[in-house]
C-alpha cells in the first residue's frame, strides 16, 4: 500500500506545482486521508486533460458503466475535475493546487488540514510559486490607481468579470480550512473564490458555490478590496478563476512572502512608488500590504521594490495620496501564456517534469 501511495504522491508531483516528497512522509498521510486504494489506482491512469469514462475504463481493465459511476463518485469528492456538457461527462486527472486541495472546501477535516499546514512548512510552500511561470498573479482591482490606462484585457479585474458568461463565487479554501487549525485565524471575508465558465459549472454542480450576476461580483470585489484582499487571476490570457488572497491564510502569498523576490515571482506589471513629501506617516499602508513590502524610516513609509507584487492595495486607501501604482516599461511587460494548458506545461518544463509520462 505504501508504494500505491508513493506513486501517487510522484504523479502528483509531476502535475502543475507539484506535490514534493518530504523527509517525514507528511504527505502520504494527506494522500491516505483524501483517497482509497481504489481511487488512487485510478487516480494514477488518468490524464491531465479530460477523457470520456471509455477511455479511462480501457486503461484500467474495468467495465465503461462500473468505471463512469466510480468517477463521478471521485469527482464529488473533489479527486478529479470533471467536464459535463451535450457531450457528456468527462474526467482529468487534478493538480493537487489548483485543484484537490481547493476542491476540499466543503469537507476539509481539522486532522488533513493539520497535515497541510506541517507539509507547507516542509517542503509545499516552496515550490508553488517557484517555477518561474506562476499559477496566479497579482492585478490591480481598480484601473483609476493606474497610471497609463488603457491595459491588456486580462490584466484588468473587473474587465475579467465582464468577459464571462458564466460566474460561480464560493467560500476561500484557504481562509476556511485555517479556521478549522487556528483559533486567531483571520477575520476577512470567506466567500471570494471566483470561477468561471466551466470551473464555475463543476463547482455548483458539486455544491461548493453558487452562480452569480456581474453585479454581485463586482460587488464582492469592491468588499475585497476594503478588506485588503489581493486579486489574484490564473496566469493566462483565458482566465478560469481568479482568487481573493490574504497574507496571513492563502498559500501562495504564503509562498510569495517564502521567495527572496516576490516581485520577480508573481510577474506582476505593476509596481508602487511612494512620494516621501507627501506621506503622513499614518502607517496604513504597513497593514494594507500582504508582502511586508513596506517599512517606516523616520516617520516616513519607504518601499522595499523587491517585494512589492503591485497589487494597490496600499494605493487605494492612502490618506495623503502619496502612493502611486505604476505600469512597468514596455520591455519588462510580462505576457501570460494564452491558455491554461499553456500555463501548466510551461511549469512542467521549468520543473523538469513530464505531466504525460506514465502513459
Amino acid at each position: 500500500m505504501s508504494d500505491l501511495y508513493r506513486n501517487l504522491q510522484i504523479r502528483l508531483d509531476e502535475l502543475a506545482t507539484g506535490f514534493p516528497e518530504t523527509e517525514s512522509g507528511v504527505e502520504l498521510k494527506i494522500l491516505k486521508q483524501l483517497f482509497s486504494e481504489k481511487e488512487a489506482g485510478v487516480f494514477l491512469k488518468m490524464a491531465p486533460f479530460i477523457e470520456t469514462p471509455q477511455v479511462i475504463a480501457e486503461r484500467c481493465g474495468e467495465d465503461e458503466s462500473v468505471m463512469a459511476e466510480f468517477l463521478e463518485e471521485m469527482a464529488k469528492r473533489g479527486l478529479i475535475f470533471r467536464l459535463k456538457n451535450d457531450k457528456g461527462s468527462r474526467y482529468a486527472a487534478s493538480p493537487f493546487v489548483i485543484g484537490i486541495f481547493e476542491y476540499q472546501v466543503n469537507r476539509m477535516k481539522k486532522e488533513t488540514m493539520e497535515n497541510i499546514q506541517k507539509y507547507f512548512y516542509e517542503g509545499f510552500g516552496k515550490t508553488i510559486q517557484g517555477s518561474g511561470t506562476p499559477q496566479l498573479r497579482s492585478v490591480p482591482i481598480n484601473k483609476k490607481i493606474v497610471a497609463e490606462w488603457p491595459i491588456a484585457p486580462y490584466e484588468d479585474v473587473v474587465k475579467i468579470i465582464e468577459d464571462q458568461d458564466r460566474i460561480a463565487i464560493a467560500d476561500c479554501i484557504c481562509r476556511t480550512s485555517h479556521k478549522l487549525i487556528n483559533d486567531d485565524a483571520c477575520d476577512k471575508p470567506i466567500e471570494t473564490c471566483f470561477q468561471f465558465g466551466s470551473h464555475g459549472d463543476y463547482y455548483v454542480e458539486n455544491k461548493m458555490g453558487r452562480y452569480i450576476e456581474k453585479e454581485e461580483a463586482l460587488e464582492i470585489i469592491k468588499k475585497n478590496d476594503e478588506a485588503g484582499l489581493v486579486m489574484m487571476p490564473f496566469n493566462a490570457q483565458k482566465v478560469g478563476g481568479m482568487c481573493s488572497c490574504c497574507g496571513d491564510c492563502c498559500g501562495v502569498l504564503r509562498s510569495l512572502r517564502l521567495q527572496p523576490d516576490p516581485a520577480e515571482a508573481v510577474k506582476s506589471n505593476y509596481y508602487a512608488i511612494i512620494e516621501a513629501d507627501e506621506c503622513t506617516g499614518c502607517e496604513l499602508c504597513l497593514e494594507r500590504c500582504q508582502m511586508e513590502a513596506i517599512e517606516m524610516k523616520d516617520d516616513v513609509a519607504e518601499l522595499i521594490d523587491n517585494r512589492c507584487i503591485g497589487c494597490g492595495l496600499c494605493v487605494t486607501t492612502c490618506p495623503g495620496d502619496s502612493i502611486k501604482l505604476l505600469k512597468k516599461d514596455d520591455a519588462d511587460l510580462y505576457e501570460p501564456p494564452k491558455s491554461g494548458a499553456e500555463t501548466y506545461m510551461n511549469i512542467a518544463m521549468a520543473r523538469n517534469k513530464n505531466p504525460m509520462s506514465h502513459l
